[in-house]
């Protein structure tokens, strides 16, 4: 009899399953964020450092040109 009241104290319920997927979920969701916004921001510099650099070299190899024509062939920075 004793050894069946421990199994039952011990037992896995709905509800500690519920509760842990919830710890689990916003755990989870709280590191992504803490990781992913850092390497977005970085990501998305490297690539705005990169669409700028081709920019003004597009402009530089078309020096002479009118602003209309270079920003229909170059595009804009921004």
């Amino acid at each position: 009899m004793k050894g069946s009241t421990v199994n039952k104290e011990n037992a896995i319920t709905r509800k500690n399953l519920v509760s842990s997927l919830t710890i689990g979920l916003v755990l989870g969701g709280l590191i992504g964020l803490v990781a992913g916004v850092p390497l977005g921001w970085i990501g998305h510099r490297i690539i705005f450092q990169q669409r700028t650099a081709q920019v003004l070299l597009c402009r530089q190899q078309h020096y002479g040109l009118a602003e209309a024509d270079l920003q229909s062939k170059c595009g804009a920075v921004y």
